[in-house]
């Protein structure tokens, strides 16, 4: 039988490096996010140029071979380091879209830049090596207004995507109420980096108003619900998004598995489960989350293709027309054709 061509899946939100942390964060002293956090500080801090390429030219060819044919690398680890995640996507031959994080304050030292200048200027120095670049201001923990206002005129100006954590965790809601007044999306909305080149990665502490603002600004959500399970970062609004209108795409993120249709049945799960319904999500609507949607996430027109192989046994004696449905709810990666 003939492979079925269908978009490749895009991949929206990706920390390459945390797919080294497989295994080893699980239990014990990893109990939250919090501590999960400052071993994956810690893993950050270790990362040379020369190993960011050898890695992640390894954690690449393994998304490619899951299905995705793009990424969005989510990078804090650098300039030197960005250009070596470059070179690892060309090796990979997948395509990369670089989100540049900009980081002014917590974190490590190395996450970095003295100021939004400076980072504007590293994200100019960037596109003239040829990488193809989004803004990413890391979280509003990372950023504070001022940089948040300047990120979001460049973006505007330079019709550039901006990715940016927000609503991930109870803590990171309450230490943003305390030190600005309101929530993290309503600061990114009264900052000027909420509208259609946005995605707000997470989303799960979000509230209802806090939607509204994304829903009304154009923006898009990016979902990452294995590692929002792994972290315990709560459930994706999947069922409040789909309500609103508000598009969203999916990520592997911290790398713990790469399979985009884990990620695609998941959250018609959580949805199912939040609303006591089945059908929540349409098949149709939860490929364009994981392909046109990452695509549009992105600022891409074009992407390659994948094949299904419709020979695996896990498609075998599958009628013709129940075949996505069969690939989204009943398929692992590995149904891609090598």
């Amino acid at each position: 039988m003939r492979p079925l061509s269908l978009p490749g899946f895009v991949n929206a939100h990706s920390h390459t490096f945390q797919r080294r942390l497989r295994g080893c964060v699980e239990g014990g002293e990893y109990s939250d996010f919090w501590a999960w956090r400052e071993r994956m500080i810690a893993e950050a801090e270790r990362q040379t140029p020369e190993l960011i390429r050898e890695s992640y030219a390894e954690g690449y060819r393994e998304m490619r071979a899951a299905g995705y044919t793009v990424v969005g690398e989510f990078h804090y680890l650098g300039f030197d380091g960005a250009l070596a995640a470059a070179d690892a996507a060309r090796q990979a031959e997948i395509e990369l879209v670089l989100l540049y994080a900009a980081y002014a304050r917590g974190g490590s030292e190395r996450f970095r830049q003295p100021s939004v200048a400076e980072y504007l200027r590293q994200v100019d120095e960037l596109r003239r090596h040829g990488v193809r670049v989004g803004s990413a201001p890391h979280s509003v923990r990372a950023c504070p207004p001022d940089w948040l206002e300047d990120i979001g005129r460049y973006a505007e100006r330079e019709d550039v995507v901006l990715h940016v954590h927000a609503c991930e965790q109870p803590r990171e809601v309450e230490e943003c109420l305390a030190e600005h007044g309101v929530r993290p999306i309503e600061l990114l909305d009264r900052a000027g980096c909420l509208g259609p080149r946005t995605t707000v990665v997470h989303a799960t502490e979000a509230n209802d108003g806090e939607l509204d603002l994304i829903a009304e600004a154009g923006a898009r959500v990016c979902l990452c619900p294995t590692t929002e399970a792994n972290l315990g970062d709560g459930f994706a609004p999947v069922a409040r998004l789909c309500e609103r209108g508000i598009g969203f795409c999916i990520g592997s993120d911290s790398n713990v598995r790469i399979d985009p249709l884990e990620e695609l049945r998941e959250l018609e799960g959580i949805a199912r489960r939040q609303r006591g319904v089945r059908g929540v999500v349409s098949v149709d609507t939860l490929l364009g989350a994981g392909a046109d949607e990452g695509a549009g996430a992105l600022g891409l027109d074009r992407w390659p293709d994948i094949e299904i192989d419709l020979d695996h046994r896990s498609l075998r004696g599958v009628e013709q027309c129940d075949t996505l449905a069969a690939l989204v709810f009943g398929c692992s990666a590995d149904v891609v054709a090598a």
